[in-house]
């Protein structure tokens, strides 16, 4: 591209050749045209695009081809099939003037079937057929279909799931299956390149490229353990049990979730990474469970006034809330208010960070803990233990009453922070509903169960007495904590 000094120059010297030439006289007003044109072609004049520019583009766009061609053969598209019941009064019957009009029995009939289809993505990690995917994507599912990049249609088993952190693991009885690498999410950084893979709206491989946004994310309310990768490729509805995967083609990632207000990709995506998610696979395909380690201990983030309560010089590490009764906690001599600042060498400062590192050590596995005690620093060995099967999951409501279909949990420090609830607040907080539960129209997920039927609910065990003793059609009373504040909620079986 030409300079305005080059421009400048040429116009020179094509003034003095006219003149030399003896062609027409350039008056004043030519004179000022020629110099406007030739100028304004000189120092306007289109713009080239330098080889080192289109070399460098290139040899990016060839190297992200490479990448997805060798890694596109194992990302598979799954949909899943359920079938759920809803009633068969139109909703307009709900109305309080009509159902005075008609009568409450008026409207009502049996309730009808119909099918709901789930559909998602997957990572073709074994050969033997063995697919990584959410846990979300074939929840409930009676049939489950897997479609590979060259069209094969084949039916996928469920081997195990773990709703614990979103994982599951389906397999195909099928050859020549291409698969993809491991990662090591534990090396990821900050800024790097990553690339989602899956099938979002049921567009079979599509690929997005961002970076990766943050690490260790929790408190996201999607599973009970998480630890996510953030990235702002587009990860939308379908992308689900896809690939996240680095600029060498492996996994670093499953696709899990987004951050959305309207429904659609907003820049906030979330994945699992393919540390735990080999882990829990893992697990599941030899044991058919994921075992997981166990401390017994109640923690919760140091706060600066809680620092201020307990003299600590520093807010570093988690704050023993409570510790239960016969746990490798109690025996190894942990006590409420102590402060665990390190695990087995490993400093940490959230919860979330100390529950993914004692879940991950293998049971009857002695390791080292370092606590702060009346500001005295002490070490502690612990064997660590188990998590009890009844707390692998969250109590699963099967109950044939109005309330069945409703899941439950305990409330834990963690979740008081995630939904801000106040500290005088008891229950048992709901986080899922099933589509065809009678409740499913009333209650909410992330509602709090306070009462139920006058009687107070603290536990997941209270609960349980509780549900368990209430008939088909019983009507139920509840006390429910919603958006700050507790209201009474009835469910009829009328």
């Amino acid at each position: 591209m030409f300079s305005r000094g080059k421009g400048l120059y040429r116009i020179l010297i094509f003034i003095t050749v006219w003149l030399i030439l003896g062609f027409t006289p350039l008056d004043s007003k030519n004179l000022t045209g020629l110099i406007s044109s030739n100028f304004y072609s000189c120092a306007y004049a289109d713009p080239e695009i330098s080889q080192q520019s289109i070399d460098i583009l290139t040899r990016t766009g060839q190297a992200i081809a490479e990448i997805v061609e060798t890694v596109k053969p194992a990302i598979v598209n799954i949909s899943s099939t359920r079938i759920i019941k809803v009633p068969s009064r139109p909703p307009f019957f709900d109305d309080p003037f009509l159902r005075r009009f008609f009568g409450d029995e008026f409207g009502f009939g049996l309730p009808k079937e119909r099918k709901a289809i789930s559909l998602g993505s997957g990572v073709i990690v074994d050969p033997k057929g063995y697919i990584l995917t959410s846990y979300h994507v074939i929840q409930g599912a009676e049939e489950i279909k897997v479609t590979l990049l060259d069209k094969r249609e084949f039916k996928g088993t469920v081997v195990g799931t773990d709703a614990m952190t979103d994982i599951a693991v389906i397999k195909i009885e099928a050859g020549r299956l291409q698969t993809i690498k491991w990662g090591d999410s534990g090396r990821l950084r900050v800024g790097e390149t990553v690339l989602a893979i899956g099938s979002p709206y049921g567009l079979t491989g599509t690929v997005t490229m961002g970076i990766v946004s943050a690490v260790g994310r929790a408190n996201v309310g999607i599973a009970e353990y998480e630890d996510f990768i953030q990235t702002d490729a587009a990860i939308n509805p379908g992308n689900s049990g896809g690939a996240l995967v680095n600029v060498r083609g492996e996994l670093v990632g499953i696709n899990s979730a987004i951050y959305t207000i309207t429904g659609g990709y907003q820049g906030i995506g979330f994945a699992i990474p393919s540390n735990m998610a080999k882990a829990v696979m893992e697990s599941l395909i030899k044991k058919g469970k994921v075992i997981r380690g166990w401390l017994g201990v109640t923690i919760q983030s140091l706060t600066p006034e809680l620092a201020k309560q307990f003299n600590l010089k520093e807010e570093r590490g988690v704050l023993v809330a409570d510790v239960i009764e016969e746990s490798p906690a109690e025996k190894a001599g942990i006590m409420r208010g102590d402060v665990i600042i390190e695990y087995k060498g490993k400093k940490f400062d959230e919860p979330y960070q100390l529950r993914n590192m004692v879940a991950n050590t293998a049971p009857g596995e002695e390791v080292e803990l370092e606590i702060i005690r009346e500001n005295r620093t002490e070490m502690k060995r612990v064997t660590i233990g188990e998590l009890p099967a009844e707390m692998q999951r969250p109590l699963k409501g099967k109950y044939n009453n109005l309330l069945r279909g409703i899941t439950v949990q305990n409330l834990t420090p963690e979740i008081y922070e995630r939904l801000n609830l106040p500290e005088r607040l008891k229950g048992v907080v709901i986080s899922d509903i099933d589509e065809d539960s009678p409740a499913a129209m009333v209650l909410m997920r992330g509602d709090v169960i306070q009462e139920i039927n006058r009687q107070k609910i603290t536990s997941v065990a209270d609960y349980e007495n509780v549900v368990s003793k209430i008939k088909q059609e019983e009507d139920i009373l509840l006390l429910v904590f919603r958006g700050g504040s507790s209201f009474y909620i009835t469910l009829s079986g009328k």
